[in-house]
């Protein structure tokens, strides 16, 4: 085991005896939601990848320890914390671990952190992607990448709609990430089902998800499996509303001049701002409806 990682005694025990587990990053709860909200939904989450039959692994860098399943305190902990607690991605974990420090993890890095643990599935909000504009600032995420490289499955929502969605499969195609939409043959756009791009392909089953995903693995393909899961209809926001207070936000980042990791940061909590609070209302029950089926998939890859 690499010597920089911890796994929890909890999540060592399931991984020991072939139960499943689902990996869950940490940047929502100090970077994308307000505090209590944040640790109320981690929690909310655990539970729920909990019920569905599967032990959960939220991921985090602790005083200078990778950790693949966190304490309640913890949990608290970074959720108190907020922005204060470094946003960790793959290039800020060497200087995190020697100093010490507190990280929250990225898609990125909680791909990276479930690798080393054997953990297989991580359920999250949304990816991060090519950022609007990219073809002149070169703003891309570090998640495509991850997911080109490391061999864990990611559920989300999508691209978050923030981003150029386009180029985003664009990108991913270029990588060979395989990119499905759960029950949908449309790439669902975070806060809305719909973005009126095409996934490569659509399955409908946790147990078909499971079977394409043991098939990359054994094949020696090497990187990541991109399942896209369409929020629940009834929580799911009108475009034309959350579309313009996207348009809104940018406009406002890109006068301010925020550039680079904070940007998503701050796009999402003006968009929240901006729709009154239902975007967060929106975006917690995104990861709720993505957990449940996280838990579904590693059930079936354990069997």
């Amino acid at each position: 085991m690499n010597k920089y990682l911890d796994i929890a005694p909890e999540v060592q025990e399931a991984l020991a005896s072939g139960r499943p587990v689902v990996a869950l990053e940490s940047t929502i709860i100090s970077h994308g939601m307000p505090y209590p909200q944040n640790v109320e939904t981690a929690l909310r989450v655990e539970q729920t990848i909990r019920d569905g039959g599967a032990v959960p692994a939220t991921v985090a860098i602790v005083g200078g320890r990778l950790k693949a399943g966190l304490s309640r305190a913890e949990i608290e902990h970074l959720g108190r914390s907020g922005r204060a607690v470094a946003k960790a991605s793959r290039r800020d974990l060497p200087v995190l671990v020697a100093r010490g420090a507190d990280g929250a993890t990225t898609v990125t890095t909680t791909m990276i952190i479930a690798a080393m643990a054997g953990i297989k599935v991580f359920a999250t909000g949304g990816i991060g992607g090519v950022h609007r504009g990219a073809e002149t600032t070169m703003d891309i995420s570090a998640d495509l990448e991850e997911l080109a490289r490391t061999p864990v499955m990611v559920i989300c929502a999508g691209a978050k709609s923030i981003l150029d969605l386009g180029l985003t499969l664009e990108y991913l195609e270029t990588k060979g990430v395989p990119v499905i939409g759960y029950g949908t043959e449309e790439l669902p756009a975070f806060y809305t089902r719909r973005s009126g791009f095409k996934v490569d392909y659509r399955i409908d089953t946790p147990e078909e998800l499971a079977a394409a995903f043991k098939a990359k693995l054994e094949m020696g393909l090497g990187g990541g499996m991109l399942v896209t899961n369409p929020i629940p209809e009834e929580y799911s926001m009108d475009p034309g509303r959350i579309n313009a207070a996207i348009d809104e936000a940018v406009a406002e980042a890109e006068q301010k001049g925020i550039r680079g990791k904070e940007t998503t940061p701050f796009l999402l909590a003006r968009i929240k701002d901006i729709t009154g609070g239902d975007s967060l209302a929106s975006n917690i029950q995104l990861v709720l409806n993505n957990a449940r089926l996280a838990a579904a998939t590693a059930k079936c890859l354990c069997l």
